[in-house]
């Protein structure tokens, strides 16, 4: 959790900066403000470290999928290619903007490869949600020009990616739109909070008014605006978004720092026969957030968690088990169980969820361990570490 490992006088300065004034809402009441427009401020900040032309803050990464897939144009009955492997909002996003989601397969580098999307299309495919799972980007050069060839919509979910660059450009600027996550256990936080990026003029207007039901901001009388779209309540908070502009005013910090110790640990884990790492198409780009490590068989895999619980190491990740990141255990999802009905209800699915062919994906996450990499640890700490889990893995591949 590197953003809270920072926490410190220079968040409390910007939330305070919001509570003395009182103006939590982040737009209008000019007159309580004192010059403090927290959300502006983490705009610009984002703008100014990503490069995007245009930035919009919100609610949660969730939402921010939500503003990225509407000011895209994506909605109602239209086919979009996701990925089995994700945090389980990207695809509920499709599904509740009416979208028919169509699972394709990942590969090594743990995002949507150009082959699963390739044997995923249909005629009615209008879209790529691409998430850049695990703090690094997916293969942008053979995706992007892919969805130039096919003529495909690119939505990319970067919400584990802030940070994350291919070959100098942030993800998230290579689609149509991009949103990033500032969760609680994110590389930079707000607590609860997201961002919308793009350099298109249009889709930013899009978002900006449909995160906040259809206003379009122009002008100080709240009351009196007109509202161009039809839109919804994703808005952040002064305060969340407070946090936030303190947050990445240290990003670099907190990458550098992260992306040596990453290192560190990898080659300390290399010497271990029979391991391998994650293949990121642009190593320079990674954002440090995990170390990614492959055993050589989905057996071996939930043995040496067993064995880490046993020795103690703490934050690795088992994606093949976990509830949310992995379609093995979304039955709600699969059965498209809903509180109310929903497009795809009317529609119809594009494919059979319950009986899906991803043998790929089924072997790639059967055999991946994420290691979070914080950017606290000392060298201490990572040589006790790499200690442990050197121990733990020998014991079940020698």
């Amino acid at each position: 959790m590197p953003g809270m490992e920072f926490f410190g006088a220079e968040e409390r300065k910007e939330v305070m900066d919001v509570l003395e004034t009182g103006a939590l809402f982040r737009y209008n009441h000019d007159e309580m403000r004192k010059g403090h427009w927290k959300a502006k401020d983490l705009e610009a900040e984002v703008r100014k470290f990503t490069g995007a032309k245009y930035a919009h803050a919100v609610s949660s990464g969730s939402t921010a999928v939500a503003a990225a897939l509407a000011a895209a144009g994506i909605g109602h009955g239209d086919e979009v290619i996701v990925p089995p492997f994700t945090y389980i909002a990207s695809n509920e996003a499709v599904i509740y903007a009416g979208g028919l989601p169509v699972f394709a397969e990942i590969d090594e580098n743990l995002c949507l490869s150009v082959e699963g999307i390739k044997k995923a299309l249909t005629p009615k495919t209008k879209a790529v949600l691409l998430v850049h799972m695990c703090g690094a980007a997916a293969d942008m050069d053979a995706i992007t020009a892919l969805c130039k060839e096919k003529n495909l919509v690119l939505i990319e979910d970067a919400g584990q990616a802030m940070g994350a660059f291919y070959k100098g450009k942030s993800v998230g600027l290579f689609g149509k739109t991009g949103a990033f996550s500032f969760d609680f256990f994110k590389i930079t936080t707000c607590g609860e909070g997201g961002l919308f990026i793009t350099d298109d003029e249009q889709a930013y207007k899009n978002a900006d008014s449909f995160s906040d039901h259809g206003h379009d901001h122009i002008g100080n009388n709240r009351g009196m605006e007109n509202h161009p779209v039809l839109g919804f309540n994703y808005r952040i908070s002064e305060l969340h978004a407070a946090v936030g502009v303190a947050q990445m005013r240290k990003i670099n910090k907190i990458r550098d720092a992260k992306k040596a110790n990453q290192q560190y640990m990898k080659e300390k884990l290399s010497v271990v026969k029979g391991l391998t790492f994650r293949p990121v198409p642009d190593p320079e780009g990674d954002s440090g957030t995990f170390l990614n490590f492959f055993l050589p068989s989905t057996e071996m895999a939930g043995k040496v968690m067993a064995e880490f619980g046993k020795s103690g190491v703490a934050g690795c990740n088992y994606w093949f088990t976990n509830m949310y990141h992995f379609i093995n255990q979304w039955d709600h999802f699969k059965n498209l169980r809903s509180a109310a009905p929903l497009a795809i209800h009317h529609l119809g699915a594009p494919q059979d969820y319950n009986n899906l062919e991803l043998p790929k994906s089924q072997e790639v996450v059967g055999r991946l361990i994420s290691l979070g990499v914080r950017a606290t640890w000392t060298k201490k700490d990572m040589d006790e570490l790499a200690e442990k889990m050197i121990s733990s893995i020998q014991k079940v591949i020698e």
